[in-house]
C-alpha cells in the first residue's frame, strides 16, 4: 500500500485524469498511475478509485491506439492499457466483466507476438489477466471458446517468455474443461504432450519426477492417442521413460508419481501403450509387481494411510493390479508369458490378502471414505476372476461387503433418481451406492458354493439383490419409448440373473419362503414381453426368460402365477424366445437342409446357448404345473414349428442335446394335453420320433 505521499500523488493523478483537457495531460497522469500500479502501491480501495475514474474506456483506447508519444516504444500505449487491466483484474468482479472477457483475443495475440526484453511486463500483465479470468465462473468457458488454449500451447512449445505460466494455465483449464479443450485444440495439446514426453524421456534430473505429476493432465480419454501417429509416439516415449525410472532404485517420493502416471495411462488405454515382446512383458510384470508390493507395504501397516497422498498412490496401484488381472486372463495375443502369469497371480493373491486385512479393520464412521470404495471395487474385480484363492478370508469378509453394498445402495437409491446411476468420475470409480455392481460377478461365483452362499443368505444378500435388480430394471427402462443402451446396467441385470439361477437350483426353499422373490417374479413376468421385441437385448432376454421359467416351477402355486394376463404374456414371450432360436438352412453346394442357429441369435449364441437349453428344460417342467400352458403352446403353433423343422432337415444335422431338449417338452405336452398329442400325431410325430431316437416320445404316443 502506498505511503501518505504516494496516496496523495495518486489522488492528484486521478483528478487530472478526470479533468484532463488534452491527451498529453491524460498521458502524463496515466504514466504516474501505472507506475504506482506496477510498484504495487495500490490497495483495493485505491484500485476501485482508479476504475471509477477511468473505467474500461481508457484501457480499451490504449490497446487500440497506434502511434505512441515521441521517443516511446511502439507498444507503449498497449503496455499501459494492459497494466491497468491487470490491476482491475485483481478484483474478481471486474475480472468477470464482459469488457475484460472481450479482450481475450487481444491477450492471445500478445502471447503469440515476439517478445523483446523490454516488453516482458506486457506478457506478465497478460498472464495476470488470464489467471484472473480463469478464476471466475464464466472464465474457463470463455478462454476455451476464444482460443486461449491454442495460444498457451504455442507459447509453451515455443519456449516463449513466461512459458511456465502458460503450462500452469493449461493445467488449470484441463482440470475443469478437459473434454472441450481436446475437442477444440487437439493438435496444439498434442504438440505440448509431445514436448513434455520428449523432455520426460531425455532429462536425467529431478525434473523427470516433476513431469510425472504434470503429464497425467495431458493424457486424454478422447480422442485416443493410440489412433494418432504423433500420439502413439508420445505414448512410446512415456513407456520408455517409465521403464527407465521404475527399473532403477527409487525413493518413495520418486516412485509414487511414476506409479500414478502409469496408472493414468492404464486407465486411458489399458495395456495398449505397452509394446508386445520381451521388454514390454517384463515392464508390465514389473509394474504389477511394484503395485502389489506398495499395496502390501501400505495396507499391512497398523495405521496404513496416515501419510499424506498415500490413498492416491494405493488407488493408482489398484488400477495397475486390475490390469494385471486382465492380462493374466488374456488368451488372445497375450503380453505375458505363462510363467509370468503364474508368478503375478501369486503376488496379486498376497496383495489381495492385504486388501482384505485392511477392509476387516474398517470402522463404521470410515465407510464414506472413497478409498474404501476403491478397495471394495478392486476386491470385486479379483473375486470375479479368481474363485479358488483366499476363499476362507473372503467368506469372513462377506458380512462386511454385504453391509457396505446395502448401506450405500439404500442411501443412493433414496437420494438419486433411477435414471442417473452411472455417475463415474474420471478416475473410474463409481459413486459408493454402485459398489454392488462391482461385487456381482464375485457373488455369482460364490452362490454356486455351499458355505459362501449360506453366509450371503444369512446376511440378507438375496433381498438386497432383488431390490437392486428392480432398481436396475427401472434404470434400463427409464427412457420413454425404448430401452436405453446402458451396457453396465444390462450386464448387472444379467449377472444377477446368474446369481438367482444359482439360488433357484441350490436353495429352492429360499425362493418359496422369501416374499422378495414373489416381487422379483412379478417383475420378470412384466419385463420379458417388453424386452424381447427390442433389438440388441437378446442376452438379457435369454437370462430373464430362463430365470422366470425356473422360478415359475417353484412358485407355481403363488397368486401371481394363477393364469393372470401378465403370466400368459410372459409364457408367450418365453415360448417365442425358445421357438425362434433354430431354423432350417441350405448347406453350401447342397440341396439338403440342415438345422442351424437362427441368424438373429447367432452373435449371442455363445453366451445364451446354455440358457436356451436350461429354458427348454424349465418349460418342460412348467407344463404339468400350469393347466392352461399346453393351450397357449397350441395357439403359438410351437408344435407345428418343431414338426416342420424336424421333418425337413437332415437328421444328422441335429445333435443329441438338441433332440433331448425338444423331446423333453414334446413328452410333457403329449402327456398333459390330448389336443397337443393329436397335433403331434397328425404331423407324423411317430415317424420323426423314431427317426431321431426319441424313445420316451415314441412310448408316450403309443400309449392310449
Amino acid at each position: 500500500m502506498a505511503g501518505t505521499g504516494g496516496s496523495s500523488t495518486l489522488r492528484r493523478c486521478l483528478e487530472v485524469l478526470r479533468d484532463a483537457r488534452n491527451d498529453n495531460e491524460q498521458f502524463a497522469a496515466l504514466l504516474l498511475v501505472t507506475k504506482a500500479v506496477r510498484a504495487g502501491e495500490v490497495d483495493a480501495k485505491t484500485r476501485r478509485q482508479i476504475f471509477d475514474a477511468i473505467g474500461f474506456t481508457f484501457p480499451t483506447r490504449l490497446l487500440a491506439s497506434g502511434k505512441p508519444p515521441p521517443g516511446c516504444p511502439d507498444y507503449t500505449f498497449r503496455a499501459l492499457g494492459l497494466t491497468l487491466l491487470a490491476c482491475f483484474c485483481t478484483d474478481p468482479e471486474l475480472a468477470a466483466h464482459s469488457q475484460v472477457l472481450n479482450k481475450i483475443p487481444t491477450f492471445n495475440d500478445i502471447l503469440l507476438s515476439p517478445c523483446d526484453p523490454d516488453s516482458t511486463s506486457m506478457v506478465d500483465d497478460v498472464y495476470q489477466c488470464l489467471s484472473a479470468v480463469m478464476a471466475t465462473s464464466r472464465g474457463p468457458r470463455e478462454l476455451v471458446t476464444k482460443g486461449t488454449v491454442s495460444a498457451l500451447c504455442q507459447a509453451y512449445v515455443n519456449g516463449s517468455y513466461g512459458s511456465d505460466r502458460a503450462l500452469a494455465l493449461l493445467l488449470g483449464l484441463l482440470a475443469v474443461a478437459e473434454e472441450k479443450c481436446w475437442q477444440r485444440d487437439a493438435p496444439h495439446l498434442l504438440a505440448v504432450l509431445s514436448k513434455l514426453s520428449e523432455d520426460f524421456l531425455q532429462t536425467e534430473d529431478m525434473t523427470k519426477f516433476e513431469l510425472c505429476k504434470v503429464l497425467p493432465h495431458f493424457i486424454p480419454l478422447s480422442p485416443p492417442l493410440t489412433q494418432d501417429p504423433q500420439g502413439s509416439e508420445c505414448l512410446h516415449r512415456l513407456y520408455k521413460g517409465l521403464a527407465n525410472i521404475l527399473g532403477s532404485k527409487l525413493s518413495q517420493s520418486q516412485r509414487d508419481p511414476a506409479l500414478k502416471l502409469a496408472a493414468c495411462l492404464v486407465q486411458a488405454y489399458g495395456s495398449e501403450w505397452i509394446p508386445a515382446g520381451s521388454a514390454g512383458s517384463k515392464f508390465l510384470a514389473l509394474l504389477v509387481n511394484l503395485a502389489c508390493v506398495e499395496v502390501r507395504l501400505t495396507l499391512e501397516e497398523p495405521d496404513p494411510l496416515e501419510a499424506e497422498g498415500k490413498k492416491e498412490v494405493v488407488t493408482a496401484c489398484y488400477v495397475l493390479i486390475e490390469m494385471g488381472i486382465q492380462e493374466c486372463l488374456r488368451e488372445e495375443k497375450p503380453l505375458l508369458e505363462e510363467v509370468q502369469k503364474m508368478q503375478l497371480m501369486r503376488i496379486m493373491e498376497e496383495a489381495f490378502g492385504a486388501v482384505i486385512f485392511y477392509l476387516r479393520q474398517v470402522k463404521q464412521e470410515e465407510l464414506q471414505d472413497p478409498f474404501i470404495f476403491a478397495s471394495v471395487r478392486i476386491l470385486g474385480a479379483w473375486m470375479a476372476e479368481e474363485t479358488s484363492s483366499l476363499k476362507q478370508e473372503i467368506c469372513e469378509l462377506l458380512p462386511f461387503l454385504v453391509l457396505y453394498a446395502k448401506r450405500f445402495f439404500k442411501e443412493g437409491s433414496s437420494a438419486g433418481s433411477p435414471s442417473q446411476p452411472e455417475l463415474v468420475s474420471k478416475e473410474g470409480s463409481g459413486l459408493p451406492q454402485d459398489a454392488l455392481r462391482f461385487l456381482l460377478p464375485g457373488f455369482c461365483h460364490l452362490t454356486a458354493e455351499d458355505r459362501p452362499r449360506d453366509i450371503l443368505i444369512s446376511e440378507g444378500a438375496p433381498a438386497l439383490l432383488c431390490e437392486y435388480f428392480l432398481h436396475q430394471w427401472e434404470v434400463l427402462t427409464s427412457k420413454p419409448g425404448s430401452l436405453t443402451p446402458l451396457t453396465s446396467t444390462e450386464m448387472s441385470l444379467q449377472t444377477m440373473c446368474g446369481i438367482f439361477l444359482n439360488l433357484v437350483v441350490t436353495a429352492p426353499d429360499l425362493i418359496r419362503r422369501d416374499k422378495t422373490f414373489s416381487c422379483l417374479m412379478d417383475t420378470l413376468l412384466k419385463s420379458l414381453p417388453l424386452l424381447l421385441p427390442q433389438k440388441g437385448h437378446l442376452a438379457l432376454a435369454a437370462n430373464i426368460a430362463t430365470l422366470g421359467l425356473m422360478m415359475a416351477r417353484i412358485l407355481a402355486g403363488s397368486t401371481a402365477l394363477q393364469g393372470t394376463q401378465s403370466t400368459k404374456e410372459f409364457f408367450g414371450a418365453a415360448i417365442s424366445f425358445l421357438s425362434q432360436a433354430h431354423t432350417a438352412q441350405t448347406e453350401p453346394g447342397s440341396d439338403s437342409l440342415t438345422l442351424a442357429v437362427s441368424p438373429a441369435y447367432m452373435s449371442a449364441w455363445a453366451d445364451i446357448s446354455e440358457l436356451w437349453f436350461l429354458g427348454m428344460q424349465a418349460l418342460a417342467g412348467c407344463i404339468p404345473l400350469f393347466p392352461w400352458l399346453p393351450q397357449a403352446m397350441l395357439q403359438a403353433r410351437w408344435l407345428e414349428g418343431v414338426s416342420e423343422l424336424l421333418t425337413h432337415v437332415a437328421a444328422a444335422s441335429v445333435d443329441f442335446e438338441l433332440i433331448a431338449a425338444f423331446q423333453g417338452v414334446l413328452v410333457e405336452l403329449a402327456r398333459a394335453s390330448k389336443p397337443c398329442r393329436d397335433v403331434i400325431l397328425s404331423h407324423h410325430g411317430r415317424e420323426w420320433a423314431n427317426l431321431y431316437g426319441m424313445a420316451a416320445l415314441e412310448q408316450c404316443l403309443s400309449e392310449q
